[in-house]
């Protein structure tokens, strides 16, 4: 198997698909040859030789390692070029983001490329080695809560010193999937006072894990099916808006966490909630940008209303790239051993594949950018139903398996 590795070229994206030491893992194995761009790998201080010294060969040209290609690694979907240059029934693998990147997703199917989505794959027990989403919500939790102590004008732990006692900084975290509840467990460490939301009733058991306290709004809970919560009604995002109001005014530091791949993120944080924090108080939005969980918050951007700081994430996990690659590396090479195994109709594959053999076969995927194209057919001989995924559901978090990691082991992905 051929693996190509690209140096990617998204504004602000500093991770690479796979690092040299996941590159020396797969290069180990018999008829497996890796080549990487040059550069690929400099924002995490590896240099080309350090990929030579892990086993891969070393090219300029994203189109000459396409074209050599048996499996295209990527973090972001590439230029519809460098996917042209696929040979036809190679893989293209990575966060593809394709209900947005359309011009990416027509190039795979009109080259005949199989495109393999990672925010795709089914949510199974079997599937946790290869969630990359997950793996990257993880870092940025971490990331989130670190702003915030970093934004906020004061300390976050208690103080008791000579000149007085400091008490320590209150934190809400919003949403608990495997973003949020790293956020809880960092500000924790960090020595905040810290609590968190979920309109998930199970989530309440692992707020309480990790020494936060649970907020009851004496809503009806929202589960939904696999873990997720059910789509919200307008109704219910107005009684939970009004209940929350009070708990994210009293807050130093509100973190939120809910996303939903495919859809506009959730409004949790009003801008009549911002007004009624105390100047100083900072809200870290990790989905700004899938729309915004507060209404103030902008990818990128750090903005101050009334003295309230309101920082909107943007490539939160690149803010990290050397452990983010490192744990996105072995998602990577996770799911190359299935394309190896060759099995077709695995479920983690078939939910993930979006094109194939010319065709959109992911059926949420092509209802969203082609739906005057026919359902592909059932190949002969096999009664196995068309890639698909269930369609996303408004969720507290879903860059997050059901399962989220315990205090023993935040880095550990979900068991």
């Amino acid at each position: 198997m051929r693996i190509g590795v690209l140096s990617e070229t998204k504004s602000g994206e500093r991770r690479v698909a796979l690092p040299p030491e996941a590159v020396s893992a797969l290069c180990a194995a018999q008829d497996t040859t890796v080549t990487v761009q040059s550069g690929a790998g400099r924002h995490l201080y590896a240099s080309d030789d350090d990929y030579r010294a892990a086993g891969a060969e070393i090219a300029e040209s994203a189109e000459q390692i396409a074209a050599g290609a048996d499996v295209l690694a990527v973090v972001n979907a590439p230029e519809p070029s460098v996917i042209a240059a696929l040979p036809s029934g190679a893989s293209l693998l990575g966060l593809l983001n394709p209900f947005q990147e359309s011009r990416a997703m027509f190039a795979a199917r009109d080259q005949g490329v199989t495109a393999y989505a990672l925010e795709l794959i089914p949510r199974i027990s079997r599937a946790q080695s290869v969630d990359a989403l997950s793996s990257q919500a993880l870092v940025a939790g971490y990331r989130a809560a670190l702003v915030g102590a970093e934004l906020l004008p004061r300390f976050f732990p208690l103080f008791m010193t000579a000149a007085g006692t400091i008490p320590p900084a209150r934190v809400l975290v919003l949403g608990a999937g495997v973003a949020g509840l790293q956020a809880i467990a960092t500000a924790r460490r960090l020595g905040a006072v810290v609590s968190g939301y979920d309109v998930r009733a199970a989530a309440a058991d692992e707020v309480r894990s990790l020494g936060a306290t649970f907020v009851n709004l004496d809503l009806e809970t929202q589960e939904g099916a696999g873990g997720y919560a059910k789509s919200q009604s307008a109704d219910f995002a107005s009684r939970q808006h009004a209940a929350l109001a009070p708990f994210v005014a009293e807050a130093d530091v509100v973190i939120t966490t809910a996303a939903i791949p495919g859809r506009a993120a959730p409004l949790l944080v009003t801008e009549e909630m911002v007004a009624a924090m105390r100047p100083g108080s900072v809200v870290v939005d990790l989905a700004a940008q899938s729309g915004g969980n507060c209404a103030l918050s902008k990818p990128g951007e750090t903005g101050v209303f009334n003295g309230v700081s309101v920082w909107g994430g943007a490539d939160v996990p690149s803010q990290l790239p050397v452990h983010a690659s490192k744990l996105y590396g072995a998602n990577i090479s996770a799911f190359i051993a299935l394309i190896k195994a060759g099995d077709m109709a695995d479920e983690i594959l078939a939910g993930s594949r979006v094109t194939e053999g010319g065709r959109f076969v992911h059926e949420a995927v092509r209802n969203a950018l082609a739906p005057d194209e026919p359902e592909p057919e059932p190949a002969r001989g096999s009664d196995q139903p068309e890639s698909q995924s269930p369609e996303p559901t408004q969720a507290p978090e879903t860059t997050e398996a059901p399962e989220a990691p315990g205090p023993s082991d935040q880095s550990a992905q979900p068991e």
